[in-house]
C-alpha cells in the first residue's frame, strides 16, 4: 500500500463562509466582520485557484469540481471529511455532524472520477449512523498509516470509537485510539479532528504531543510513529493554532514528494522544524487565510486523496 498520492480531488467554492453549524465544536472558526459573504467567497476563490495552480505546477493531479449553489454547502472545500478512496476500489462514505454538511455528499463525484478513469469497486457507506448522532469525518478524523496499517484517531464529538473501531475492521487497520486537546478561553477542550495537531507522511510525522493530556496516551501514539520507522517532527500548540499540523505529502512530476501547507502554518514553523521536514522532502505552501479563519480548516482539509486503481 502507498502512502502517497499524486492525484486529489478538490472542490471549488461557491458560496464559502464561516459554517454556523460546525463552530460550535472548531474553535479554530472566526467570524471576518469587515468583510461581506460575497466578498469571503471571493477571496476564498483566489486562494484556492492559486493553491490549485501551485500543486499543478509541480505536477500534482488535481480533479476539481465545482460546487453547486443548491444545496447551501458552506464547508464543501474541505471534501476530505465525508469521503476516501482506496487502492483496493473501496470508497468509504462518511457519517458528519453538522447537517449541512452531509449535503455535501454527491455521487455525481464518482461518475466524474470513473470517467478520469478511476475504478470503484465498492461503497462502503456508515452515513446511517447520523440517524444515532454517531459520527466519524472521514480522513479528518482518521490518519491513516496505509503502509503499516495504523489508523490514528483523535475522539471527539465527530469520531466515535466505535465507529473507529469498526471501519478498521472493515478496512484491515489497527486502530491507535487518544484523545487530544486545545485550550479555548482557558478551558482544555477536545480538537475537533485529528488532523488538525498531527500530519502523517512516508517517512515522518508532524505531531502537537503537547496536545495528547494523557501522558499514557502520548505515549502510545509516539511508539507506534517510531515503531513504525517515522521521524517524529513536534510542533507546539501555538503552530497548531496556525494550522501547523494540517499538512499533506502529495507526490508530484517523477515521484518527488512534497509536504503542502499553508503559508500561514509554514511562518509558524521555527528553521530546525523546515529543516527536519526538507531533510524528508521540499514544502510546498499557498496563503489560505481567508479559508483558515472562515472554514476553521487548511491545506490538509481540502485534499481528498485518490487512491483508486486506473483502468
Amino acid at each position: 500500500m502507498s502512502q502517497i498520492t499524486n492525484t486529489v480531488l478538490m472542490i471549488r467554492p461557491v458560496a464559502f463562509r464561516m459554517n454556523e453549524q460546525t463552530a460550535v465544536n472548531n474553535y479554530y472558526q472566526k467570524v471576518l466582520d469587515n468583510l461581506t459573504p460575497a466578498s469571503v467567497n471571493a477571496k476564498a476563490q483566489q486562494e484556492f485557484d492559486a493553491f490549485v495552480e501551485k500543486l499543478r505546477s509541480v505536477g500534482v493531479n488535481v480533479i476539481v469540481v465545482e460546487d453547486t449553489l443548491d444545496p447551501d454547502t458552506p464547508d464543501s472545500i474541505f471534501p476530505n471529511n465525508w469521503i476516501s478512496f482506496h487502492e483496493n476500489g473501496d470508497v468509504a462514505l462518511y457519517p458528519m455532524f453538522a447537517e449541512n454538511r452531509r449535503l455535501e455528499r454527491r455521487e455525481e463525484i464518482l461518475d466524474l472520477l470513473e470517467d478520469e478513469g478511476f475504478i470503484v469497486e465498492n461503497i462502503i457507506d456508515y452515513t446511517s449512523a447520523e440517524e444515532d448522532n454517531i459520527f466519524l469525518e472521514g480522513t479528518g478524523s482518521l490518519l491513516l498509516d496505509r503502509e503499516n496499517e495504523i489508523a490514528y484517531c483523535a475522539l471527539s464529538p465527530r469520531a466515535d470509537e466505535e465507529l473507529v473501531i469498526e471501519f478498521c475492521e472493515d478496512f484491515e487497520f489497527n486502530p491507535v485510539i487518544f484523545e487530544a486537546y486545545q485550550t479555548v478561553n482557558g478551558e482544555r477542550k477536545l480538537i475537533y479532528h485529528t488532523n488538525v495537531m498531527m500530519c502523517l507522511a512516508d517517512h515522518f510525522a508532524v505531531i502537537c504531543a503537547d496536545s495528547i493530556d494523557d501522558k499514557a496516551e502520548r505515549k502510545i501514539v509516539i511508539n507506534h510513529l517510531k515503531d513504525s520507522g517515522k521521524e517524529v517532527i513536534y510542533i507546539t500548540e501555538e503552530q497548531v493554532n496556525n494550522f501547523a499540523g494540517n499538512m499533506l505529502q502529495v507526490k508530484g512530476a517523477n515521484d518527488q514528494s512534497y509536504l503542502v501547507m499553508s503559508t500561514q502554518a509554514y511562518n509558524s514553523l521555527t528553521k530546525a522544524q523546515v529543516a527536519a521536514i526538507e531533510k524528508h522532502c521540499p514544502i510546498l505552501h499557498s496563503s489560505l487565510d481567508t479559508i483558515e479563519a472562515c472554514g476553521g480548516g487548511s491545506a490538509r482539509c481540502m485534499l481528498a486523496e485518490v487512491f483508486l486503481p486506473k483502468k
